[in-house]
């Protein structure tokens, strides 16, 4: 088990390094809800190991919402640079 969450980790650094080479907002913030859903997804598998539900009612969270709200950012931040 241990080798899936270090490969898990180990995806989770490519949208990192793509969040650090992109000028643009919209690629940025795509970058960083890849990182939320990859978070959430080691989330959920840390809470099935640890048998802990409440880790995993987070991740559930974090999931149906994070990115809803990363892309909303991102429309803001557009709209603002355009006045």
């Amino acid at each position: 088990m241990d080798s899936i969450l270090i490969a898990m980790v180990a995806a989770l650094l490519i949208p990192i390094y793509e969040a650090c080479q992109d000028q643009d907002i919209w690629q940025k913030m795509l970058a960083f809800a890849s990182i939320a859903t990859k978070t959430s997804i080691i989330m959920l598998l840390i809470s099935v190991l640890r048998d802990d539900w409440w880790i995993g009612v987070v991740a559930v969270i974090i999931l149906s919402v994070g990115n809803a709200g990363l892309m909303l950012l991102a429309h803001l931040i557009k709209r603002l640079d355009r006045v």
